[in-house]
């Protein structure tokens, strides 16, 4: 069996939901925390609630004193979530526990959400949204009509930004698979908009980053550095720093991206329909979270547009720095090819001289051989002398000749 099995098998009952009934309060928060944060949290509500929590799982659900309370651990941020059933006579939204509210307050640096989300049943129903504090909210039927949520999306003096729900027909599953696309809305709406203060630094940068490549393209398409190497080393300097910021922001960008579509697949998901004279939910979420993804977006294609055609420009200068390599190449091996001939020339006109000494001591020699016979009384008449060395001296000379060709050839 692959040692992977079971585990993957498990993936289809992860993050399982909170099943309940109305009416109730749910408590829910996200961290941004890393695994030590997220280790830290767990041994708070370890200490404070008593309760047995396995910091190695993904998630866990316990319940005690009639209250359930859920973390989960996701790639980059922790939630908790805790369900309180709402006693009657009790105030419409309630604080949450002590002991649940030091648990945050100890992570609150890393705090991204906090929803407090109200499940009211028909009997406990006030009548209207604003009976609950409510001005101008924003509603839908959803689940097919058989529940309705409101909210203002306004945070409240303890930071909490409240749901209202109205249960008119959903059992405890299905109301705890609504109550968790709600705050999965909620979350990812946070965590997709962690990026836009990064997309409005970005911006600034990349304007600087533009004007920049832009004269450094003037330059080079005018041609006023004779050489290209001042503008490859100003290049690169700026293509280094293109990659620093890309290597910062991509990763940012592309969570942004897809938390964005799961806030899209969740509102899609919710099967909304109108209230009265509201505005649906989903359709006040879209409105003001659609341009905040939509100018991530643009950053993130103008960041990758702007180090594309830094890369281009790279490309011409080196191709214009390659040209100039070339023609230098070859007025060298022009200036060689001159150096060659010269010193064929000057090799011809040695050879010529060379040969022209040779015969000259070739006949010395004859002579010095003629008169050592003279001196031993053997006399040779000036015209047999002639008829013999002259031939052979041309054949002595013409065989030399013919050796130093010889040696050309190979």
């Amino acid at each position: 069996m692959h040692p992977q099995r079971e585990r993957l098998h498990n993936e289809l009952h992860a993050r399982p939901s909170i099943y309940f009934s109305e009416p109730a309060h749910l408590y829910h928060y996200a961290f941004f925390a890393d695994v030590q944060t997220h280790t830290a949290m767990l041994g708070q509500l370890a200490e404070t609630t008593g309760a047995a929590c396995n910091a190695d799982a993904a998630q866990q659900i316990l319940t005690f004193e009639g209250m359930v309370l859920k973390w989960e651990r996701h790639t980059e941020f922790s939630t908790l979530t805790l369900m309180v059933p709402k006693a009657e006579g009790s105030e419409a939204w309630s604080t949450p526990p002590a002991w649940l509210t030091k648990v945050v307050e100890a992570q609150q640096a890393a705090l991204m959400n906090a929803t407090l989300v109200l499940v009211e049943s028909v009997d406990t129903w006030r009548g209207s949204a604003e009976a609950y504090g409510f001005n101008d909210p924003a509603g839908s039927q959803v689940g097919g009509g058989d529940a309705t949520v409101w909210s203002d999306f306004h945070l409240d003096s303890a930071g909490f930004n409240r749901l209202l729900m109205l249960n008119e027909g959903l059992n405890a599953f299905r109301l705890g698979r609504m109550v968790r696309r709600l705050l999965e809305i909620e979350t990812y709406r946070m965590m997709a908009s962690l990026s836009l203060p990064l997309a409005k630094e970005l911006a600034l940068e990349l304007e600087g980053y533009e004007v920049e490549l832009g004269e450094l393209s003037d330059r080079n398409a005018e041609k006023e550095e004779a050489s290209p190497r001042p503008l490859l080393t100003a290049l690169s300097q700026l293509s280094a720093r293109l990659e620093r910021s890309g290597a910062r922001s991509r990763q940012r960008f592309s969570a942004t991206e897809a938390y964005a579509r799961i806030v899209f697949s969740r509102i899609e998901e919710l099967r909304e329909a109108r209230v009265d004279h509201c505005p649906r939910l989903g359709t006040f979420i879209l409105r003001r979270f659609r341009p905040t993804v939509h100018y991530c977006a643009a950053i993130h294609e103008r960041q990758e547009s702007l180090a594309e055609s830094a890369a281009r420009l790279n490309d011409l200068l080196r191709t214009r720095a390659q040209v100039e390599i070339e023609e230098q190449n070859i007025s060298i091996l022009n200036s060689l090819d001159e150096r060659a001939s010269s010193q064929l020339k000057i090799q011809k006109a040695v050879e010529g001289l060379s040969i022209i000494v040779i015969s000259y001591y070739v006949f010395s020699l004859f002579k010095l051989g003629l008169d050592s016979l003279e001196a031993l009384g053997v006399v040779v008449p000036p015209h047999t002398a002639a008829a013999v060395l002259g031939p052979l001296a041309v054949l002595i000379v013409g065989l030399l000749a013919w050796r130093i060709w010889r040696v050309k050839q190979h």
